[in-house]
């Protein structure tokens, strides 16, 4: 029988090692957590107890009125001829309210996309299709200030000024009460996200579906701890609006032009700015009806795993990398501590990754004791203490997972959530691998472009 002590020492040794660094990072990382979750709790609780909590308008009804402001809404689409129509029929047919102007941002090297929108703005004077000067892809921040100067050109020539700028993808399915709710809110904050939550794929439960799983805790719970800290309520990007004086002054301090174009993440980067500059944000959960569901943008998001990895690479990339360089550590504690959370991804892909190589050192080391009989290496008391704490960590966090994807999407979804924690994790793993590759390319050749992915429109649009 061959001799295989050798292995069964050397997969013990880096077993250990491995699984030492990895239960480490694991039990901070789990602690952080944890600690955001007794927030969220404690915040819940003296909402529903205090007189303060019982004053919160329950539907969008209870908002007080306020005279309808002019809204527009920024559509940024480089190649995105199959979702840019059924988009903007949809956003059509459904926004309830008096005043409002669709732009939609175009390259002159994308006929297809210009095409589409065109045909829809033929029959609606509330689109404005704009084609940008320079071929594309630039940067999706580029694209928005293409729009930005569109709007001034149409402020002067109507003489009416625009009260907020709204974002929104070519894929996103808009919720009729959405324009009503940031012209209410607009005016007392500078920054309004609403939730996002993203579609079921029946045919990507894994891929797509963990996108479900991470914005549902996200946006139930992590942007509502965030603003009770006093932090900056960092935009998503879509389902969110803009006063346009606090863009203005950011137009006025970056020489002209309010978003960042050569940020991979423009809109993150406005939450954190506008709140430097003394500007509030907030996030509002609010039900159109008392006692029906929030008032959510729902959209399709990547299917693929490549695709996943991409976008998640590009998010990142954009926030944990380039957001360091860009935006530093400002603030308080409360706002470099949530810094650090959104700037952790890299290290956590890796201590994961640390985890994963220690278990299947693990298992090749307890299969060879048992083909050889020979003597298993025993765990560490430190290891035996770390493992017992991060298992706790670990069931109470799949359990807030189970919690709130429950909560969004029914039992079932809730039940999934829990196995899907490995898919993000794998694509959590590979975007940090990529997100450091582009992060080192741009640094050395110093040029941005729109990594965008593959959208879908539902074909049948879900109820509100």
């Amino acid at each position: 029988m061959p001799d295989f002590e050798p292995f069964i020492t050397l997969t013990g040794s880096v077993a250990n090692e491995l699984l030492l660094f990895a239960a480490i990072g694991f039990l901070i990382g789990g602690i952080d957590d944890l600690v955001i979750d007794l927030i969220w709790f404690g915040r819940t609780a003296w909402r529903r107890l205090t007189a303060r909590g019982r004053r919160l308008p329950d539907s969008l009804a209870a908002l007080p009125p306020v005279e309808p402001g002019l809204i527009a809404v920024f559509v940024p689409a480089w190649r995105e001829a199959r979702v840019i129509g059924p988009m903007l029929k949809t956003a059509l047919a459904r926004f309830d309210h008096p005043s409002y102007r669709i732009y939609v941002g175009c390259y002159p090297n994308d006929r297809p996309t210009i095409d589409a929108a065109a045909a829809v703005a033929e029959a609606d004077p509330r689109i404005r299709v704009v084609v940008l000067a320079q071929p594309g892809p630039t940067t999706k921040a580029d694209c928005l200030n293409g729009l930005w100067r569109a709007m001034l050109s149409d402020e002067q020539a109507d003489g009416r000024r625009v009260k907020a700028i709204v974002f929104h993808d070519a894929e996103d399915v808009v919720h009729s009460a959405e324009l009503r709710i940031f012209d209410a809110m607009i005016g007392r904050f500078d920054l309004v996200q609403l939730p996002v939550l993203p579609l079921i794929d029946p045919q990507s439960q894994w891929v797509s579906g963990h996108y479900c799983d991470e914005f549902a805790e996200s946006h139930g719970k992590g942007l509502i701890v965030r603003e009770a800290m006093g932090a900056a309520v960092p935009a998503a990007g879509v389902g969110c609006a803009f006063s346009r004086d606090i863009l203005a002054r950011i137009a006025v301090e970056k020489g002209g032009l309010p978003f960042a174009a050569d940020s991979l993440t423009e809109d993150y980067e406005l939450g954190l700015r506008i709140a430097e500059m003394g500007g509030r944000g907030t996030f509002v959960s609010l039900p159109a009806e008392a006692g029906g569901r929030p008032v959510a943008i729902r959209e399709h998001f990547p299917a693929t795993f490549d695709d996943a990895v991409a976008q998640k690479a590009r998010w990142m990339a954009g926030i944990a990398l380039d957001g360091w360089d860009r935006l530093g550590w400002h603030g308080g504690w409360a706002e470099r501590w949530m810094r650090l959370r959104d700037r952790r991804g890299p290290l956590a892909a890796v201590i994961l990754f640390a985890g994963y190589v220690g278990l299947l050192a693990l298992a090749v080391h307890y299969a060879l004791v048992w083909v050889s009989g020979g003597v298993r290496a025993p765990l560490r008391p430190l290891m035996e203490a770390l493992l017992l704490a991060n298992s706790g960590l670990v069931i109470w966090r799949l359990a807030m997972r189970f919690g709130f994807v429950t909560r969004a999407y029914g039992w079932r979804q809730g039940l999934r959530a829990v196995p899907r924690a490995i898919v993000a994790n794998v694509i959590a793993m590979f975007a940090a691998r990529r997100a450091v590759a582009r992060y080192l390319l741009t640094r050395r050749e110093g040029r941005l472009v729109w990594d965008k992915t593959r959208h879908s429109f539902p074909d049948t649009v879900p109820a509100e």
